[in-house]
């Protein structure tokens, strides 16, 4: 789950921006996501790199598996 490391929730996270690559026009090899939190402004960038089977996250966002503190 992508939540906003000042709020601490996924509540008021936005998509601002998805950029999906196709290497043979099937198989998705990279995903790009830009995340704004509509309460308190802040940014963030989600990447899936599919050929190094990655995930990275930079700015105000943090991947987590743990359910967030507040809904």
């Amino acid at each position: 789950m992508i939540t906003c490391t000042n709020c601490e929730t996924p509540q008021f996270l936005q998509i601002t921006q998805s950029r999906v690559y196709f290497e043979d026009g099937e198989v998705i090899n990279e995903l790009s996501e830009s995340y704004e939190c509509t309460l308190c402004g802040s940014t963030g960038q989600y990447v899936y790199d599919e050929d190094r089977d990655e995930e990275t996250v930079s700015g105000d966002v943090e991947l987590t598996t743990e359910r967030p503190k507040f809904a």
